[in-house]
């Protein structure tokens, strides 16, 4: 059974966990879930402003006010209701379209329902208008988009998931000494943007909120797949632990591994997760975003070669790597993982978005990074290549082994052109065949390695 009641199934979606999630005293209207007592043309709005955002989830029979005596979950008559909501959307969103329903009925033989409207952000036909505006989604609240905001509604992409939520991660860069040289053999970065809840886009980080972080990705295969890369020279290791001193809205874990004691500095394998949130004044009419950032840096080729006559060349198995991937996205999923990044947005789980980037920057080749064994060098792959003429598609090309292959065009036989324009003779001293250039090809072999061919 799914723990959200946002992607749950319809089996799934009973009675018991609706009462359970509206006796929640923490579980308020947000930015993805909506109370309402029964049909009215703010909840059209609702819909189209979740469609415009995140997406979400509205609960038709469910009081949204909280006091003594109140009872929350009241019900509503299921297919009338559903039938308003079906003739709202048609008539006022722009264009029409509908979201799902699920009908819960009650247990107390009243015949009356919750009536659950799914929003699906990733199937509406964005941007959703009511009356040439676009609602959209605040916590707690709906808004109408700004012009930005309508631009970037239609100008995305139909295969593009909500928001562009996932995601956008720069590119890291490699630190470097006075001397200009890498100070690590490569560094991997993934992450996700997600949006924020309501409390979560004003409380600060709480040293409780990144500790529990902190445990949730030590329980994760992450530390496994970190320890892995090191290929047994790893000594020690850290635990996840805060790096530096964190603000109120930014926080940095960091995870390391050192060939002996713990106070060497040599870290052989390092990894830091860091959380930013953003600030608690940015404009009212845009919805809140923050990031979650995890760096690999991996230094275990330039321990090998620092280690003088005792040292030795190292190459990262790729085995190694797929294992580092593997672990990465698998801790990305945990249950335990996500539900600590959905506490400190203060978000639903179902809102937690996977990794969709994976950047890979290294300061040298990627065969004098990787091991070769097993694998097989594309001739040809990565190098410069001319526009191609019109004929048949690249794998249908027969070029015979070995042969060279030309870089340029010959160049064609400058002329000087007369005074009216049109060429003349030839300039003293051309060679026709002047500025080709030419090059062989380079090709691999594990068991002998690099090599020329004629």
């Amino acid at each position: 059974m799914n723990n959200s009641l946002f992607a749950a199934s319809a089996a799934d979606l009973t009675i018991d966990r609706i009462r359970a999630l509206a006796a929640r005293p923490d579980q308020v209207e947000s930015l993805t879930l909506e109370y309402k007592s029964e049909y009215s043309s703010s909840l059209v709005q609702t819909i189209a402003a979740m469609a415009n955002t995140y997406g979400g989830m509205i609960l038709v029979g469910i009081n949204d006010k909280v006091g003594p005596g109140v009872e929350r979950v009241v019900g509503v008559d299921a297919q009338p209701t559903i039938d308003q909501i079906v003739s709202g959307c048609s008539t006022i969103l722009d264009p029409p379209w509908e979201p799902a329903f699920f009908n819960v009925p009650l247990d107390d033989g009243s015949g009356r329902s919750v009536v659950v409207v799914r929003v699906d952000a990733d199937v509406a036909p964005r941007p959703v208008l009511i009356k040439l505006k676009a609602p959209i989604r605040l916590s707690g609240r709906n808004a109408t988009a700004d012009r930005n905001r309508i631009l970037q509604l239609v100008r995305e992409e139909p295969s593009a998931r909500v928001l562009p939520m996932g995601q956008n991660v720069m590119s890291p860069n490699l630190d470097r000494d006075n001397e200009g040289k890498a100070t690590a053999d490569f560094i991997l970065r993934t992450g996700i943007n997600l949006p924020m809840g309501e409390a979560g886009a004003w409380r600060p980080l709480s040293e409780r909120a990144v500790a529990a972080f902190a445990q949730a990705l030590d329980d994760s295969a992450f530390p496994q797949a970190l320890r892995n890369l090191g290929n047994g020279a790893i000594d020690y290791v850290t635990g996840f632990r805060r790096l530096g001193h964190n603000k109120a809205r930014k926080a940095r874990l960091v995870w390391q591994a050192t060939t002996g004691q713990p106070t060497d500095k040599t870290h052989l394998v390092e990894a830091i997760v860091s959380i930013d949130l953003p600030e608690p004044y940015a404009s009212a009419a845009i919805s809140p975003v923050a990031s979650v950032t995890i760096d690999i840096i991996a230094r275990v080729c330039q321990y090998a070669e620092g280690r003088g006559k005792q040292g030795w060349t190292h190459r990262y198995p790729v085995p190694d790597l797929a294992v580092l991937f593997d672990g990465l996205l698998e801790s990305a999923v945990d249950p335990k993982v996500v539900a600590e990044i959905a506490r400190i947005a203060d978000i639903d789980t179902a809102l937690v978005a996977r990794p969709r980037e994976l950047h890979l920057v290294a300061d040298r080749h990627i065969k004098e990074l990787l091991s070769s064994h097993g694998l097989q060098e594309i001739p040809g792959v990565g190098r410069r290549r001319l526009p191609r003429q019109a004929g048949p598609e690249p794998a249908q090309l027969h070029r015979p082994p070995g042969a060279g292959r030309q870089l340029a065009p010959p160049a064609r036989p400058r002329r000087r052109p007369d005074r009216h324009g049109e060429p003349g003779r030839e300039l003293p001293g051309h060679r026709p065949d002047a500025g080709v250039a030419r090059r062989t090809p380079r090709s691999w072999s594990p068991a002998t390695g690099p090599r020329l061919t004629s």
